[in-house]
This record gives structure tokens, C-alpha cells and sequence, in this order.
């Protein structure tokens, strides 16, 4: 069934001859309310999420399109900057992408690629850079090819391909709340792509910040990729599953009704069941740092002293996000410059927000 779904985004042969072209697009990062942990074959989720979009910490990436002559090597042809220096140790991700990808982007093999990227926050740390740079190189490629064939764009195209680069980065293409892998409450949910949440959604949600604290600036201990194909086989995988499509169906009355309290407690819930996987795998891996623990005991000692709504998630990493209202953000930043801010490192932090997706940059 999914194989049938899959040739929708197959083009057929493309009206326009271009010589050249290029397109620029930003993208941001999501952080995942209900995480996804484990996928199979095809960068398929092994269990449903949904996410806030961000909408500061975002990759910007241009690429430039330039037609290779007649009888040119049919082997994929490109160069990556980051931050203006060539990186290629990015090259083997990218050379994967584009054999995935290839099938449904069939111009690739007859054009050299230049591919500029920059992020608005720290790479590879648990901010999910590749999520925002896998959608935002994913909107540049689908805006190439919709010049190639301007009758036949596919407006879930971009998540499509997103995916296929990284799974999290089908959910920074729309936004402000988005989900993807299919739940029976989730009608028009797909594996393929990820959706933007149309249930109802407290006004209260829609402008949530999430402050970001840097507790460690680096590589992770362990990628993404590598930490998914660690569920297979591990002995709490399908208690997990479970766990997370009962969290999404309790997740969703709560963004309708507004309970903060009932939100913090889901939330940070599946943070913590999230590092318990890893924890408990085989190999394991142990993401927070102390200073992480740090963090999270005074967020809950502050919200045991003072009843405000402040709770924390985590992604794969030591670096804690703080979610909360907006109405709260004063009374949260002073609370992080008093008594945060030491446990970040060099005292780094990132002010976020809710945020709508991809867009193109002019």
C-alpha cells in the first residue's frame, strides 16, 4: 500500500529545458510534544508524533542549478558549504539522499549542484538540525523541479522528499503544530509525509515559547539514525510504541481544552521516555548531562513554588527546551538568567517561539 502511495510524487517527463536555476529557502527546526523513536525500512516512523514548529532557529540554504553538457557523467555532481566553508564530511548524508530521492527527482543526475547552508543555532547538539536542513534543501530541490514542470506541483512534495533525508524534517515544512505517521485519531495522518494538525488548538498554544538552553555545544554521543535502529530488537520497543500512540490520543483534547497542567505533565513524560529507550538499549547511551538534570529539577521545583505552567522536553541531547506561555515570557527569562543560565554552556541560550513552516526567501 505505501509503495502505491509512494509513485504520486514520480514526475513524469518535464515540460521545461532549463540551463540553470536557483532558489533559496529557510526552514526551521520542530520540537516533537510526542516522540518518535524507531522507524523501519524507508524512513517509515515505527510510531506517530506531533510537534510544534519553531520558528527562530531555522537553516537557510540556496542552491544553484547548472546543466551539465551533453554526454556528462551520470554520477551525481555536487558541492556543499556550511557557513561559507566547504564540508565534506557532509558529502556521504547527501550522496544517501540523493539515491533515495532520485526516483522522484529525476533531473538530479543532469545538473551540478551548489549548496550554500547556514544555521541560525548550533549543529548536530539536539535541535535537530538535520530536521531543518533536510526541509529546507528539500523545498529548494521540489521549487527547482515545479520550474521544470509548473502544471504538476505536489504541495506535500516537500515533506515527501524532506523525509527521505531525515524523518523529523517532514514535520518543519508547515506549521504551527503538525504530525506525522499514521493514528487512528489523526484522520488523514501518512508515514509519508507530515501533516498540519487542523483539530482545534487553544489560542494559548499557538503562541507558546520554547527557550532552548544550550547545556552542551557538539557532536552528540550517538546520531539520530544510530539511535533509531537501536529500538530494533530492544526489549521495551513495543511497550514504547504504546506508550506513544495512547500519548498522542490523550495529547489531543489537551491542545483543544488549553490544561497546561495536563500538558506538562504528557509532555515531559515522553522527554523522559525518550532517554529511557536509550538508556535501556543496547548499546546504551546516556544523552543528558548533569547540568541537564540540574536544569530539570529546578523547573520542577520552580513550578512546584510558584504553580507556573513552565514544564521542559528534550530531544536526542543533553539541551533542555522550556516551554511555555507567552504571557509568561517575562517572569520565565528572568527565572533562567537567575538561575539557569549557569548550567549553559559559555551561557548560551535561544529565545523561540511557535512558528508556520518553510518558506521561500526572496
Amino acid at each position: 500500500m505505501i509503495g502505491s502511495l509512494q509513485e504520486e510524487y514520480i514526475p513524469g517527463s518535464y515540460a521545461a529545458n532549463l540551463s540553470k536555476g536557483e532558489t533559496s529557502w529557510q526552514a526551521p527546526s520542530n520540537i516533537a510534544l510526542v516522540k518518535y523513536w524507531g522507524k523501519h525500512q524507508g524512513q517509515i516512523p515505527a510510531n506517530a508524533s506531533l510537534s510544534f514548529t519553531l520558528s527562530n532557529s531555522i537553516t537557510k540554504t540556496s542552491v544553484s542549478f547548472q546543466r551539465k553538457s551533453e554526454g556528462h557523467d551520470r554520477s551525481f555532481s555536487f558541492e556543499f558549504l556550511f557557513h561559507g566553508a566547504e564540508k565534506k564530511s557532509f558529502h556521504p548524508k547527501l550522496l544517501t539522499f540523493f539515491e533515495r530521492v532520485e526516483k522522484y527527482l529525476p533531473f538530479l543526475r543532469d545538473y551540478h549542484l551548489k549548496i550554500t547552508s547556514e544555521n541560525s543555532f548550533p549543529h548536530s547538539s539536539g535541535i535537530a538540525s538535520s530536521a531543518s536542513g533536510m526541509a529546507a534543501l528539500a523545498s529548494c530541490l521540489v521549487d527547482f523541479e515545479d520550474a521544470l514542470q509548473p502544471e504538476n506541483k505536489s504541495a506535500s512534495k516537500p515533506s515527501f522528499i524532506a523525509r527521505l533525508g531525515s524523518g523529523s524534517a517532514c514535520r518543519s515544512i508547515e506549521g504551527p503544530v503538525v504530525h506525522w505517521g499514521k493514528h487512528p485519531e489523526l484522520p488523514g495522518s501518512s508515514d509519508l509525509v507530515g501533516t498540519a494538525y487542523t483539530g482545534d488548538v487553544h489560542p494559548v498554544f499557538r503562541s507558546y515559547r520554547d527557550t532552548i538552553l544550550i547545556v552542551e555545544e557538539g557532536v552528540k554521543a550517538v546520531s539520530s539514525s544510530e539511535g533509531h535502529r537501536l529500538m530494533d530488537g530492544h526489549p521495551f520497543a513495543e511497550k514504547r510504541f504504546d506508550q506513544a500512540a495512547k500519548n498522542l490520543a490523550a495529547l489531543l483534547p489537551i491542545l483543544a481544552s488549553g490544561d497546561l497542567s495536563a500538558f506538562s505533565e504528557l509532555v515531559e513524560l515522553e522527554a523522559l521516555s525518550l532517554h529511557a529507550m536509550m538508556m535501556t538499549s543496547t548499546q546504551s547511551y546516556l544523552l543528558m548531562q548533569p547540568n541537564t538534570l540540574e536544569v530539570i529539577n529546578r523547573v520542577r521545583q520552580f513550578r512546584t513554588q510558584t504553580g507556573n505552567p513552565l514544564c521542559f522536553t528534550l530531544d536526542a541531547g543533553a539541551n533542555v527546551h522550556l516551554l511555555y506561555p507567552a504571557a509568561e515570557e517575562e517572569i520565565i527569562l528572568q527565572f533562567i538568567k537567575s538561575e539557569l543560565i549557569g548550567y549553559c554552556q559559555d551561557g548560551a541560550y535561544i529565545c523561540d517561539q511557535v512558528g508556520t513552516g518553510a518558506s521561500k526567501i526572496r
